[in-house]
């Protein structure tokens, strides 16, 4: 693979690669079990650079574009995927307030970069998720500011966040997308309550919430980007965050596909390694060429992305087709563990659990479908 890659592509990958195996890997169990937020990781993840990965040079970033954000991300979700999410968060929301923020909005970037700045994303609501237009959260004009109230579900590190970028309805009730605004605020906001942590499936670690807002005050430059036109903002970071969680799936398929041949060497059944065993074999060799296949479809998109071009439809079809191979061959990788793999004493158990996530996560599958028939339905017409 390294001769696709530059120079600085490969020595990021080698030395996330060294960091996750020596910081992350040995950790990983314990914060599935304890369910706290490693600050630590994350500030060690901070300054080993990784957070400006994809931010351009210009900004104050790496400059190693989408590309190298899957990079890292496959490395560190390889070893925790619940790490691997928190990753994505700082990195998504530099780039975002870089493209879309003013002056004192972009001012916290070095602190987003240094991990000393915890950022969230709150669209998701209790009865609007794939319906992002649908969103009734409201922001009104209040004097010198912004009023917010509403209920935003599933914000992942809310319970921690600093800078928590809300997207609410400006205008009218029936506008749609055409009424959607988003604002910066304060995590420590009056008025903004945190939920208790959610008891989730997977992905341990997270402080994931729901947050609710009540009466909220802002001033008039929280308001990020034009008023009323944060649809289409949404809809750029989502084709750039659907790479990233296609990215974290990879790295999770890659871990059970590693565990699954290693156990398939040592466990000894009916006089031999059941490696030996056709049946085992042919799973192998189906992780094997779906992974190979995945990593080949969301490096194009990054790269497409990196480029400058639309990636609507690539970042849909890589979101979807890795997140399902990645659910389908960890179960596998399970299946191939037998019994061991339902105990928690092996990791394939909570790779099993985590990766269920992705499918669901930056929009389902479903969702994903509807938006590659449209793309091609535009492209065909």
């Amino acid at each position: 693979m390294d001769v696709f890659f530059s120079e600085p592509l490969v020595a990021l990958r080698d030395t996330v690669r060294r960091f996750a195996e020596r910081e992350i890997l040995p950790r990983a169990a314990a914060i599935d079990r304890e369910d706290r937020f490693p600050r630590d990781l994350y500030k060690a993840m901070a300054e080993l650079g990784l957070f400006a990965v994809a931010l351009p040079e210009a900004a104050g970033g790496a400059g190693l574009g989408a590309l190298g954000a899957c990079v890292a991300m496959e490395e560190i979700a390889r070893c925790s995927a619940a790490v691997g999410n928190a990753f994505a968060i700082p990195v998504e929301a530099a780039l975002f307030l870089s493209e879309h923020g003013n002056a004192r909005q972009r001012a916290l970037i070095p602190g987003i970069l240094a991990g000393d700045i915890i950022p969230a994303t709150a669209v998701t609501e209790p009865d609007h998720g794939s319906d992002v237009a649908g969103l009734r959260t409201t922001a009104r004009r209040e004097g010198e500011g912004w009023v917010l109230n509403g209920t935003k579900a599933w914000v992942t590190l809310g319970g921690v966040v600093d800078a928590l970028m809300v997207f609410a309805r400006t205008g009218a009730e029936g506008q749609g997308h055409r009424a959607m605004s988003c604002f910066l605020l304060d995590g420590a906001s009056p008025g903004l309550i945190r939920g208790k942590t959610e008891d989730l499936l997977g992905m341990h670690g997270l402080e994931d919430c729901q947050i609710t807002l009540d009466g909220v005050r802002a001033p008039l430059d929280a308001l990020v980007g034009p008023e009323n036109g944060a649809f289409k903002m949404a809809m750029g970071n989502f084709n750039f965050s659907r790479l990233m969680m296609s990215a974290m799936a990879l790295g999770i398929a890659q871990a059970g596909f590693e565990d699954a041949v290693a156990y398939a060497r040592s466990r000894k059944q009916f006089g031999g390694p059941i490696l030996n065993f056709q049946a085992v074999q042919f799973m192998v060799a189906d992780m094997s060429t779906e992974i190979a296949a995945s990593r080949l479809l969301v490096h194009h998109a990054a790269r497409l992305c990196d480029a400058g071009l639309p990636i609507a439809k690539e970042a849909a079809q890589a979101k979807l087709f890795t997140t399902d191979m990645a659910t389908r061959n960890v179960s596998n990788a399970l299946q191939i563990h037998g019994g061991n793999g339902y105990s928690r004493e092996y990791r394939v158990e909570r790779l099993f659990r985590d990766v269920r996530l992705a499918q669901i996560y930056e929009g389902t599958n479903q969702i994903q479908r509807l938006i590659i028939a449209r793309q091609v339905e535009k492209e065909m017409a």
